[in-house]
């Protein structure tokens, strides 16, 4: 369909060549426009273009940012299954790069298109719910307010999406056609997965745990309650840190852990016994990494173990330019190859001992957690905003399709600071982990 034709097209026929030429393909969708009109495949999914915002959006950035800015704005929605709308915007190509980019020839057919439809104008500022962070990359202060964007939202908010558990990490899903075997089951399945991997079934109360981006405690109330260790978590969000202490006050176990709000680098008081690092090192970035490992090496005594728990994306160059996800969820958050990972980890001393990929488990998780969201729809949107919980729900259910296509992983490498004979000290066998 060349620009010259649209005249003849209806508004929705027009917008979803806009869409067409945004994502890189044909429609697979069916879009109704503002002014009721309709089009695309019978039965397919909707979406619902509002305004011209929409428009505006998408002419000023033609790719998956200007689609996001749309969604949480409110100016698109998607009715119908939210799982279908994502598998037909087709933004990821076969290298997980992202839209493809429109060469000269479609801008000038999209430009046309937009101006037939009355979206030319200024771009609309983006929804307040999209990160702007300023300073040096991964600099304590900027890494700082990364993670204030990201987890000072609100904890009741992420108790309404997470469960009871208050874990923000996959869960192990040990029983999966067992229907009475809950999220919050797979959860505690999965903290004591990382205690067993640690060894803390050996060591009762003599043990030291470092939980690095211990979130809301978990983990350590898992670790201190069923197993008797002390522990040091760490996190940069107040609000986590506070609840952190509230629930192992409750539990009586605020003399056995202490929740600190600091940043992995201050951390100076080893030696620890065992360091947990789950769901965390997404968030220090590859050029830190070496370091990052280096400092976790110099914490641990000799013989002791760390547990890495960290999402992983394919080999290849990275895209570039914003993401939604950058944008949005995880602000300077980066992905690395799970073979980098384990060389970074190596570089720094440690011996890798096993790598164990649960790419499966998260993806059953995030399913879960857009269930609870779309169940609590109303007072995640009381208790933050509609456009962030539009936010989590596009985060989510789009992760958990990725997770399912492989697009990205998500592994556990065990890990151990071996002394100078060579002892490991790890049992011979997996088995004992999964007892």
């Amino acid at each position: 369909m060349s620009a010259g034709s649209t005249v003849r097209m209806t508004t929705a026929e027009q917008l979803s060549r806009v869409l067409a030429l945004v994502v890189g393909e044909p429609a697979r969708f069916q879009v109704r426009a503002w002014d009721g009109t309709v089009a695309g495949p019978a039965g397919a999914p909707l979406l619902d273009i509002r305004s011209r915002d929409a428009v505006r959006h998408l002419s000023h950035s033609p790719d998956e940012l200007g689609l996001a800015r749309a969604y949480v704005s409110g100016s698109l929605g998607l009715e119908g299954d939210v799982y279908a709308a994502l598998a037909a915007l087709p933004l990821d190509d076969a290298a997980g790069m992202g839209g493809r980019p429109i060469i000269p020839r479609q801008r000038v057919e999209l430009a046309a298109l937009v101006a037939r439809v009355g979206g030319l104008g200024r771009a609309p500022a983006p929804p307040p719910e999209e990160a702007t962070l300023s300073g040096r990359l991964h600099s304590r202060s900027r890494d700082r307010a990364a993670v204030t964007h990201h987890y000072d939202v609100g904890n009741e908010f992420y108790r309404l999406v997470l469960g009871a558990s208050m874990v923000y990490s996959c869960a192990y899903w040990r029983r999966t056609d067992d229907p009475g075997y809950t999220l919050e089951d797979a959860q505690r399945d999965k903290l004591d997965l990382v205690c067993r991997k640690l060894g803390l079934h050996d060591g009762g109360e003599d043990v030291r745990l470092l939980d690095v981006g211990c979130g809301w405690g978990s983990l350590l109330l898992h670790a201190a309650s069923t197993y008797g260790v002390r522990g040091v978590g760490i996190t940069l969000s107040t609000s986590q840190a506070e609840l952190a202490r509230e629930r192992l006050a409750l539990a009586g176990l605020a003399d056995r852990v202490d929740i600190r709000v600091q940043d992995y680098r201050d951390l100076a008081d080893g030696p620890f016994d065992v360091i947990a690092s789950i769901g965390m090192a997404e968030h220090v970035g590859q050029e830190a990494y070496a370091a990052y490992a280096r400092h976790l090496h110099s914490l641990l005594r000799t013989g002791g173990r760390l547990l890495n728990h960290q999402i992983s994306r394919r080999p290849g160059p990275t895209r570039e330019g914003r993401s939604f996800v950058s944008a949005y969820v995880f602000p300077d958050g980066e992905l690395l190859p799970v073979a980098t990972t384990v060389g970074l980890l190596e570089g720094a001393g440690f011996e890798v001992r096993d790598v164990e990929s649960l790419r499966e488990h998260y993806a059953l998780t995030l399913r879960r957690w857009v269930g609870n969201l779309d169940n609590g729809w109303d007072g995640a949107v009381e208790l933050t905003s509609e456009g962030r919980a539009r936010v989590w729900q596009l985060y989510m259910a789009g992760s958990a399709l990725a997770f399912e296509a492989g697009r990205i992983g998500v592994n556990q490498v065990l890990a151990v600071r071996l002394g100078g004979d060579g002892a490991s000290g790890l049992p011979t066998t997996r088995d004992g982990w999964y007892a």
